[in-house]
């Protein structure tokens, strides 16, 4: 596709299409498929998640309610904390790869920077976290 991500069936496109790649990938796909129990939910709970992140200013027929961060921890702290930077930036670079095969524009450029400062965030309150367990 060479058109920009417009409405929500683009970003569930999206979001379905990064998933499946991560649920193959060997790094990332024991965390989540370990964690993660009804994908069609889940798919459709991210879906909002970015719909939301993507057009904030228009009005949507769902917002995403939820914390992500707090879920994030959860995870890491299951995992023995053994989350890393490596597992963000695979992560990343998948997103980069899904956006890129499937859209081009503003948007695109848009859900690019957005994940990259969402999964430096994440990675640092993480890493607060344990910090703040010890």
């Amino acid at each position: 596709m060479s058109q920009d991500i417009s409405n929500r069936e683009d970003v569930f496109l999206l979001v379905d299409t990064f998933y499946k790649k991560v649920r193959k990938d060997d790094i990332l796909g024991p965390f989540f498929n370990e964690m993660i129990r009804d994908w069609d939910a889940h798919l459709e709970h991210l879906t909002t998640f970015w719909e939301t992140s993507l057009f904030m200013a228009k009005k949507l027929d769902k917002k995403y309610y939820g914390n992500p961060l707090e879920a994030h921890v959860k995870v890491d702290k299951y995992f023995d904390h053994s989350i890393s930077e490596l597992h963000f930036g695979i992560w990343l670079n998948l997103w980069y790869e899904t956006l890129e095969e499937l859209f081009k524009g503003d948007v695109t450029e848009t859900a690019k920077r957005r994940a990259r400062k969402m999964g430096t965030f994440m990675y640092l309150k993480m890493f607060e976290a344990r910090q703040a367990k010890l």
